[in-house]
């Protein structure tokens, strides 16, 4: 079974790497912008739709607000893009915003934000796959009662592809991004001239109208400033994953900072440029759609026998035409994009997780590379959490959307707070007049950045937490609480084991008991005793339980038999247990502090898997027992089964392309060196 499960594992992962092979996944700047920006390039397929359906819950008399609130977006998101460059240059270790609050703000505000991006980076996977599996429904309307298992597919197939490392999927997810960018700039350049030649295109839904919804008929003043501001906030879901090229910035070529910068601006651009595009023509063909189909008014057909195309699908077929090749195009390239969205967070979760994991706030194992170099342990984790959401909300993107963003807010407005700080202390030590004004326009920018996103994270709130962002602020508060705790139980640790004074703590125990459990005298426990007397212990017994009355007299007598010169303890057990007697009595060994009760245990090592069921069951519960018991310690005597020896003598084949790479197959020598 291990050997199974090991070819499986090498099937999906791959041959593991050295540690030495690490410089080797940096990733250029054509792949880390895949990698890292997938995210925020993605939304452009459904950042313009959350906004139209906002504003349609009060008919089409709203969607003229649209262009406004897109060009709020886009100002915001080049604020948010020019803040974090200067993050890159000043933090280039890879803490992004959470090392800049930590060290600026203190390490509470910087567990704040690193609780709101695990959070958000959860989120991120479970709206992009969603959004990528309602885009495929789109162009595919039989696949619609497929959903959930389609969504929890893309996580484990995401999942799978990054535990191949870092530049493996840079490598895999190069070509649907630059696919993605070119079909839209494409639809929109077209779409765009057809329009100044006075052939505009027109979407489907452009002769429906919509019925506002109950009680939403007559905005006006403040219900109509909290419809907009609720709009500005679901179009705002295109700045996630801004953050996650200054959380990745060592993982760029060297130059670090320089390769990180140039990227995360090339990503500020494409996706403003997008963005724009397609909130453009959505508004020139005239697409209309809610977030319930029944409010559209003049369908042909019954609300609930299909669901609504998405905004991009609906553009796409009103350029291209509805079926075309163009259309196909655009649809595949969106859902590969929306799904690969999800990439953004499986590169930003676990190196954030690793940081985190090293300053002992998670745990350890959150730090430890994979086979191929990865951080196995978060990918797998997020992976786990995303699948989950995807089904209890059923992949609904309008079900998971309100969940959303909040963590990325945050994070913008404490990291610009913390980038201000940064600058006045850098400001009190410089005297170079041309270096002083560099820093007085970077405290500029992110001063601006950190109202405006200060004042966008309290819109966000007020209109999103009843309609479901209180739990991704509970998860988040859940989450910081978490990690204080994982804090103060290492900080505790460390406090307990450490020693000031190492000689005095190598202290001789005072005697050394040795107990040897056994059940019945056979090879095993011949060894067992043997070793034992190794020790040199003050003193060494056999201990059995009498469990059936006639074994244990069986064994007293070949005990006595065979002459061996160590006590056999009979130990009662009315109620036929074993562990609990054999644990009470080696407590009761135990005299003084320095005191010493070493328990040898045979135990049997088998060939295969399903071995271990049959045999090992009590020691394995007597071990994990003893345990928790003061001055005990426990020592395995193993016995090798044949089947453990005729495993060990096995040859395993060797793996394709061995001889080739020069290594040596099992049982050989060195490969010889490959032909010229």
């Amino acid at each position: 079974m291990a050997h199974v499960l090991s070819v499986l594992k090498r099937l999906l992962v791959g041959r593991a790497l050295e540690s030495e092979r690490a410089h080797g996944t940096l990733l250029p700047k054509r792949l880390a912008l895949p990698v890292f920006a997938s995210d925020p390039l993605s939304s452009v397929a459904y950042a313009t739709q959350e906004t139209m359906v906002v504003l349609t819950v009060g008919g089409l008399a709203f969607l003229h607000l649209t262009e406004w609130i897109a060009l709020a977006v886009v100002c915001l998101l080049t604020l948010v893009v020019l803040s974090y460059r200067q993050v890159v240059y000043a933090y280039p270790s890879g803490g992004g915003s959470y090392e800049v609050v930590s060290t600026n703000l203190g390490p509470r505000a910087g567990l704040v934000v690193a609780a709101s991006l695990l959070v958000d980076y959860v989120m991120t996977v479970a709206v992009s796959v969603a959004s990528g599996v309602d885009n495929a429904i789109s162009a595919i309307p039989a696949l619609h009662d497929y959903r959930v298992p389609l969504a929890v597919g893309c996580v484990v197939l995401l999942a799978a592809t990054n535990l191949r490392g870092v530049r493996e999927s840079g490598e895999a997810f190069a070509a649907p991004t630059y696919l993605f960018i070119a079909g839209i700039l494409v639809m929109c350049v077209t779409g765009l001239l057809r329009w100044l030649l006075g052939d505009a295109p027109v979407a489907e839904s452009a002769r429906y109208g919509i019925e506002p919804a109950p009680g939403e008929s007559d905005l006006t003043g403040l219900a109509l400033l909290m419809l907009v501001l609720r709009a500005f906030s679901s179009g705002s879901s295109a700045l996630t994953g801004v953050e996650a090229i200054s959380n990745g910035v060592p993982a760029f070529r060297r130059p670090h900072s320089r390769n990180a910068a140039l990227t995360l601006m090339a990503m500020g651009l494409i996706a403003v440029t997008l963005f724009s595009g397609v909130t453009a023509l959505a508004l020139i063909s005239r697409v209309h759609i809610t977030d319930d189909p029944c409010r559209l008014t003049g369908l042909a057909h019954a609300c609930e026998d299909s669901p609504q195309r998405t905004v991009i699908a609906q553009v796409a077929a009103a350029v291209f035409g509805d079926g075309s090749a163009g259309f196909y195009y655009v649809q595949a390239a969106a859902v590969l994009i929306l799904v690969l969205a999800a990439n953004t967070a499986f590169n930003g979760f676990p190196l954030l997780a690793s940081i985190l994991a090293r300053h002992r706030y998670l745990p350890r194992q959150f730090h430890t590379r994979g086979d191929r170099l990865a951080l196995s342990n978060g990918i797998v984790a997020l992976a786990l959490v995303a699948a989950v959401l995807l089904l209890v909300f059923k992949a609904s993107v309008t079900g998971l959307i309100h969940l959303y963003i909040l963590g990325v807010f945050t994070s913008f407005t404490l990291s610009q707070t913390g980038m201000v700080r940064h600058w006045n202390r850098l400001l009190r030590q410089e005297t170079d007049p041309v270096r002083r004004r560099r820093h007085h326009l970077a405290r500029a920018v992110n001063g601006t950045g950190a109202v405006v996103t200060g004042a966008v994270l309290v819109i966000v709130l007020l209109t999103k937490f009843l309609q479901g962002a209180w739990l991704a602020v509970a998860a988040a508060a859940l989450l910081w609480l978490l990690m204080r705790a994982i804090r103060r139980h290492y900080d505790a640790t460390a406090a307990e084991v450490a020693t000031d004074d190492p000689e005095a703590e190598l202290v001789r125990p005072s005697g050394i008991r040795v107990v040897v459990p056994v059940s019945t005298l056979h090879k095993p426990t011949l060894r067992a005793l043997s070793y034992a007397m190794a020790l040199t212990p003050s003193q060494v017994e056999a201990v059995t339980v009498a469990v059936d009355p006639q074994e244990t007299e069986e064994l007293r007598r070949r005990w006595l038999a065979a002459g061996i010169d160590i006590p056999l303890k009979v130990l009662e057990s009315p109620y036929r247990e074993i562990t609990r007697p054999l644990v009470t009595y080696v407590r009761s060994l135990r005299t003084g502090p320095r005191d010493v009760v070493s328990v040898v245990i045979p135990e049997y090592v088998v060939g295969h898997w399903w071995q271990n069921l049959l045999h090992n069951q009590s020691p394995l519960r007597l071990k994990s027992r003893l345990l928790f018991a003061p001055g005990v310690t426990v020592t395995s005597v193993p016995w090798r089964l044949a089947s453990s020896a005729r495993a060990a003598r096995r040859t395993p084949r060797p793996r394709p392309g061995a001889v080739r790479r020069g290594v040596p197959a099992p049982g050989r020598g060195p490969a010889p060196p490959p032909a010229p």
